[in-house]
């Protein structure tokens, strides 16, 4: 897949799948599977780090795992987020992080938000660098939101979001995520326009889809928004498997004289 691939699927009622990859060796799995992209999300800030939310990443984590993340995805389109603040603090700076991220392997970048970014995207775009954007709930302004809420259920603000898609299209975005908003919008704002749409609790009429790989695993089970479906219990997996390990060291089941070097 490349980024043409992505309007050639939307022109083929092909929906395309996106998943998040952190590390080299989540990197390594989802190379062999049949998902189309990856994103390396500033949630790592939350998922790999520990923080509460986003505004954590910085752009050294953000081209470390991105690196880590090309390094093991050799066959995949990989897109990165540009971290809280790094698309506000000038062109150049701003420049500086693309290529940082470019450098690092990924093959385009997403920002969120429209309105002041969009001199920037057609800035990077003309670059030479593809720009995926995101609206809807933009988790970096997840305090200017007052919490992880639904958006765009206002007709005003639907409005402003059908607004918002059609500028970030015609300053070059090749896609565009739509994050936490009605199914209804969804729908309106992906037959709107030419390049594709890819939900994250925006329903199911938009272009393809995109979860959290450690969610839709079920690495943790306290986390339950409405959009998300658990396709494994990795929690319960790995902790029975780690407790089975420690059950055998403490009754002296291994290592077996077949797992010893003589």
């Amino acid at each position: 897949m490349n980024v043409r691939s992505f309007q050639q699927f939307k022109q083929a009622g092909h929906s395309i799948s996106m998943v998040t990859c952190y590390d080299h060796w989540s990197a390594k799995i989802l190379n062999k599977s049949d998902i189309d992209c990856l994103l390396v999300g500033d949630s790592l800030a939350v998922v790999m780090h520990g923080f509460d939310s986003t505004v954590h990443a910085t752009i050294e984590m953000m081209v470390m795992h991105a690196a880590a993340v090309a390094r093991g995805a050799t066959e995949k389109f990989i897109i990165a987020d540009m971290p809280f603040l790094s698309c506000s603090k000038g062109l150049e700076p701003a420049m500086d992080a693309v290529q940082q991220l470019m450098h690092a392997g990924a093959h385009a970048v997403k920002i969120e938000g429209a309105s002041h970014q969009l001199p920037l995207i057609k800035q990077i775009v003309e670059a030479g660098v593809p720009v995926m954007g995101h609206l809807g709930l933009t988790p970096q302004s997840i305090h200017t939101m007052g919490g992880h809420k639904v958006q765009g259920k206002k007709e005003g603000d639907a409005e402003r979001l059908i607004t918002d898609a059609a500028a970030l299209e015609a300053a070059g975005c090749f896609s565009l995520v739509l994050e936490c908003i009605p199914t209804n919008l969804g729908r309106q704002i992906s037959d709107s326009l030419t390049i594709p749409t890819i939900g994250i609790g925006a329903g199911p009429c938009t272009n393809g889809q995109v979860l959290v790989l450690q969610d839709l695993l079920g690495v943790n089970p306290e986390f339950t928004p409405k959009f998300l479906r658990r396709y494994a219990d990795s929690y319960g997996s790995i902790l029975e498997g780690v407790n089975h390990f420690h059950r055998d060291v403490v009754s002296h089941c291994y290592p077996s004289h077949r797992e010893s070097y003589k």
